[in-house]
């Protein structure tokens, strides 16, 4: 084999080149976030009224967060099969969509419809799923990191995918639906074969802190450029050549990471007989040592024994601390003092399968903490607009624009923080999660007030706190309950979101909103004159006007947001001594 060759082979089993690729992917695969884009093609093209489109809505926000059966696959089948089926799924639904919207095939029910957009939204989770379970198991030391970078790519496809389709410039509009069925089966299908978990030494390197620091930098320059090309579309009118030339810059920057794998693979000096040696013993004694941790004898009278303060100290203490408790019940068990039996079950820190993770009192603490927290953020998501509505606001989809960046800094930034505190102080990883939890709550709660700017502070705050949520998580359930079936566990979790804002929004935020838009209406008409001859909301749909609308909404979820941080402040408590074993330090 010639050098180049060498190289060539390098660069395609490089675990680098396999997160980029995997951005690529996620940068391509937030399809869910175009239907407030697709809707109104659907609406105008089926004569669908607004109760009809929030049935597709439903149908795309289920197909977007049903992901147990991906997760499952992921077990059993290679990541290129599991992309693959999202491509199948995402290209036939849409697929079907674009031929009912446009005529080439007769008009269908409404329920098929709502299958195919499921079916294509549901896609979605294929390549998440091949995409996350990828990079944390070729990252096992940097998962915080590499899942906020992850979960940030996907949540800017949206405004990504927008832009590219203003440079098409396509005359029907119709053409955005066939963009989303083709566009991404294009981008993952030339992947798929490249994002899968790639072998050799996969313990943190010199190099990794650079790459990382230069991804960092192309994340906050993306996002910088996608709020530019925002406020530019908004106040200046663009012609179609600057549309093109900023498009392009866009793709530019998206593709920029690349050079991290090429300077590692094709810029570094080859490696000596020497170092291969030393990276190969490096390699046998991680191997033989996870060997040994696998197959070490746990006593359940060892849990029973140890005193609460062993786990408090410092880890070489530790150890021998537990050494010594085990040497004492050899002694005893082989006098007939004790009777020997094994632990049922994997430890928190081990892999657990997802039944097994379901009988763990961490998991459904982080899953409520979750349901709480992350559905009262995207119920203020789903709300914006309406919100700004009634504050006055003209030009509501800039505040969706920017809360959309700001979730996509919050997935970055919450992975980066995360990381910092589990690896200098050795603290659990769900102590990030409560501390943006106390933000959520604090500004859902300075909008309830009625404080100056409360659309602003609120709109920063839940987007950073609802797109951290989402790189904290998915890292946090790795690390308490292994890599074996992480697919299967990140994917309940994603559950949680949808579940809360079903409650959230659909009963108490629209409850609200239509009770203090038919006050207003029954105000209006007492004040006009006019009898009140029928209940106001057959009549028709009233609108509300004024902070009263949405204050007490967010009163609420301000308090559900501070049950949450309780909930996960129990969580760092069980999980102090996990975390400590596995950074090699005593928390503080």
């Amino acid at each position: 084999m010639t050098r180049f060759q060498k190289r060539f082979m390098d660069f395609f089993n490089n675990r680098w080149l396999v997160f980029v690729a995997s951005m690529w992917v996620q940068s391509s695969a937030g399809i869910g976030y175009l239907f407030g884009s697709i809707s109104p093609v659907i609406k105008s093209a089926m004569g669908y009224n607004q109760r009809q489109i929030a049935i597709l809505g439903v149908a795309k926000d289920l197909g977007d967060s049903i992901g147990l059966i991906a997760g499952s696959l992921c077990e059993v089948l290679p990541i290129w099969a599991i992309l693959f089926i999202g491509v199948v799924q995402n290209f036939v639904g849409y697929g079907l969509v674009w031929l009912i919207v446009t005529g080439r095939l007769p008009t269908l029910p409404l329920w098929v419809l709502c299958i195919s957009i499921f079916m294509g939204t549901n896609g979605e989770t294929y390549f998440n799923t091949g995409a996350l379970v990828s990079c944390v198991q070729n990252f096992p030391k940097s998962r915080g990191p590499v899942v906020g970078i992850l979960k940030g790519f996907a949540g800017l496809s949206g405004a990504i995918l927008t832009q590219i389709y203003a440079m098409i410039n396509a005359s029907n509009q119709a053409s955005l639906i066939l963009m989303v069925a083709v566009g991404p089966s294009i981008v993952v299908i030339f992947l798929m074969f490249i994002v899968r978990p790639v072998g050799g030494h996969r313990q943190a390197k010199p190099s990794d802190n650079s790459s990382f620091l230069f991804t960092y930098g192309v994340c906050l320059i993306l996002a910088a450029y996608l709020l530019t090309i925002l406020l530019l579309d908004d106040f200046v009118d663009l012609s179609q050549t600057i549309i093109t030339i900023l498009t392009v810059l866009l793709i530019v920057i998206v593709l920029l990471p690349i050079v991290i794998p090429v300077i590692l693979v094709f810029r570094s000096e080859p490696r000596t007989p020497t170092e291969e040696s030393l990276l190969l013993e490096t390699q046998t004694q991680e191997s033989s040592k996870f060997e040994q941790d696998r197959n070490e004898v746990i006593f359940s009278e060892v849990e029973d024994e140890k005193p609460a303060e062993v786990d408090l100290l410092p880890a070489s203490e530790r150890l021998k601390r537990i050494a010594h408790l085990q040497a004492q019940l050899f002694q005893a068990a082989a006098e007939g003092a004790v009777r020997v039996k094994r632990k049922k079950g994997p430890r928190r820190g081990e892999d657990f399968t997802l039944m097994q993770a379901l009988v763990k009192a961490d998991f459904w603490l982080i899953f409520f903490s979750l349901v709480l927290a992350s559905g009262s953020g995207l119920t203020v998501i789903d709300n914006l607009g309406q919100m700004c509505q009634s504050l006055g606001y003209e030009n509501t989809h800039i505040f969706v624009s920017m809360i959309s960046i700001w979730n996509f800094l919050g997935r970055v930034g919450g992975g980066y923080f995360s990381e910092v505190i589990i690896r200098n102080y050795a603290y659990p990883r769900p102590v990030a999660m409560a501390i943006v939890q106390v933000f959520m709550a604090f500004g859902l709660f300075f909008y309830a007030m009625d404080w100056p700017g409360a659309i602003y502070v609120m709109t920063v705050l839940i987007g950073l706190g609802y797109g951290a949520h989402w790189a904290i998580v998915p890292a946090a359930a790795s690390e308490l309950f292994g890599l074996k079936s992480f697919g299967a566990l990140y994917n309940f979790l994603t559950l949680a979101s949808p579940v809360g804002s079903l409650i959230f929004s659909g009963v108490i935020a629209s409850g609200i909103y239509d009770y203090e838009a038919e006050k207003q209406a029954s105000l209006k008409q007492r004040l006009s004159g006019q009898a009140v001859t029928k209940p106001l909301m057959e009549d028709k749909a009233f609108s509300c006007s004024g902070i009263i609308c949405y204050s007490l909404t967010c009163g609420i979820l301000s308090g559900l947001c501070a049950i949450a941080v309780a909930l996960s402040t129990i969580v760092v408590y069980r999980t102090k001594s996990v975390y400590a074993q596995l950074y090699g330090k005593s928390p503080v």
